[in-house]
């Protein structure tokens, strides 16, 4: 007996196919994506829902047109790579269901314009995206409001569909986080023969959140197959082909280390190019400033918007937050005002570099900016990448990739000269940028390369 699935809006480049007992629904990047029964629930809930209307890339629409694909398309790709690992890695029935729920629901927690608010989340709250996903998979919280609620015909939850499935939403939330902790743990490799992992099923979080996972490998084909740029091409097929289990670890065959490298050269180019395009990177630190000026109770009432909510609410508040949305939706942005290049910082200034970035200090010297350029300290921003860069996407570090070789593992970094090179190099050109209106860029620099001492 088919679940019964309500109406559900899916975005234009997707289109769903009835079958006897599944779904097929129809991807730009991956093409068929088949969604068993029991996974429509979760398709249909509120929290998977909300994120049609949240931008993926956030803004980098006002640099790459054609970036306008939302999380939902991510979370349905991230889907389906979890279910071509799956079947790789010959994963038991339960073990495969468990990841494929997670692939789904790793980013229910993200606000609008998903990244763009991530450094609010930690400095103001100290939580991140995640956690928030954890909270609804665990039903400790809710995206719909009250006057929502009052619309829609009763709220189907995650964790409702979760435990109608018979899926253990405990189970879930703890592949949502865990994986970074065993990765941080693991720096180095010994011989693993002899020694008693076989029973520990890290590679469940492994295939969630590591340095080879189904998120990233689902956002650097779409992201790049959106924004046009050609750096994103990931060899998943032989990624798929190589993949293994090796003393409850995610492994790669010694024949896949070549794709691997792509991924990690990928991503490195996509975050210079695209994630930290400088344009984008102004926009986001605009919507970021106007938000973080809105009461606290207004903050939190973000949490459940869209993107475009966000924008009305921002204009019905008038003043400051107004302009904000009015220059995002016209698209007149700050522009560069003074940047102190990445490679003209010394080994030793870095700590001072990432000092400033810490809120309440870089908040300060906005202020001292814009007193000195006679201007009003909403219009200095200030964008500290190598500070926020560990929040955002704290896998960026993460190289320790496992690679097999006959009965030996050897952390890629120590084979690849390639991965060596990506972690010492840096995926942002300034170390220090300062951006303001256009009409004001003399007087700010002026002011900045005055107070901005390195």
């Amino acid at each position: 007996m088919m679940h019964p699935l309500g109406e559900i809006l899916y975005a234009a480049t997707l289109s769903l196919t009835t079958v006897e007992d599944y779904k097929v629904i129809r991807d730009s990047v991956h093409g068929s994506v088949r969604v068993d029964v029991p996974f429509l629930p979760l398709i249909e809930s509120n929290e998977l829902q909300r994120l049609h209307g949240v931008h993926q890339l956030g803004l980098a629409n006002l640099v790459y047109p054609g970036a306008n694909h939302t999380r939902l398309e991510h979370s349905l790709g991230a889907f389906s790579v979890a279910d071509k690992m799956g079947s790789s890695l010959r994963l038991k029935e339960d073990e495969a269901a468990l990841v494929k729920c997670a692939a789904l629901l790793h980013d229910i927690g993200h606000l609008p314009y998903s990244h763009t608010f991530e450094m609010v989340l930690h400095e103001q709250f100290g939580i991140d995206h995640v956690e928030i996903s954890k909270r609804l998979v665990l039903g400790q919280d809710t995206v719909v409001s009250e006057e929502e609620s009052a619309v829609l015909e009763g709220e189907l939850r995650v964790v409702d569909a979760l435990e109608r499935q018979g899926m253990d939403p405990k189970e879930i939330s703890s592949l949502l986080s865990g994986a970074a902790r065993h990765h941080q743990e693991q720096k180095t490799l010994g011989d693993h023969r002899g020694q008693a992992h076989f029973n520990d099923r890290r590679y469940l979080g492994q295939m969630i959140c590591g340095p080879v996972d189904v998120d990233q490998l689902d956002y650097l084909m779409r992201d790049a197959h959106y924004t046009g740029v050609a750096y994103g091409v990931i060899d998943l097929d032989r990624l798929m082909d190589t993949i293994g289990i090796f003393n409850g670890d995610l492994v790669v065959d010694k024949g896949g280390a070549s794709a691997v490298e792509g991924m990690l050269v990928a991503r490195a180019l996509m975050f210079s190019t695209v994630y930290y395009h400088k344009t984008v990177r102004i926009a986001e630190l605009m919507l970021a400033k106007a938000v973080e000026m809105l009461d606290s109770d207004d903050i939190e009432a973000v949490f459940k918007m869209t993107d475009s909510s966000l924008l009305s609410h921002l204009v019905s508040q008038g003043g400051y937050s107004q302009e904000v949305a009015t220059r995002i939706k016209y698209r007149r942005l700050f522009k560069k005002a003074f940047a102190v290049a990445a490679h003209d910082i010394e080994d030793g200034q870095w700590e001072a570099v990432e000092a400033m970035g810490n809120f309440k200090k870089r908040r300060r010297l906005e202020e001292e900016i814009a007193a000195k350029a006679g201007i009003d300290p909403g219009h200095v921003v200030i964008d500290i990448p190598s500070h926020e860069l560990p929040v955002s996407e704290p896998r960026m570090s993460l190289m320790d990739i496992r690679i097999v070789d006959g009965d030996r593992v050897r952390l890629l970094p120590r084979v690849s000269s390639i991965t060596q090179s990506l972690q010492s190099r840096r995926v942002y050109e300034w170390a220090v940028m300062v951006a303001c209106p256009r009409d004001s860029t003399e007087q700010v620099a002026r002011a900045a390369q005055k107070l901005i001492a390195l």
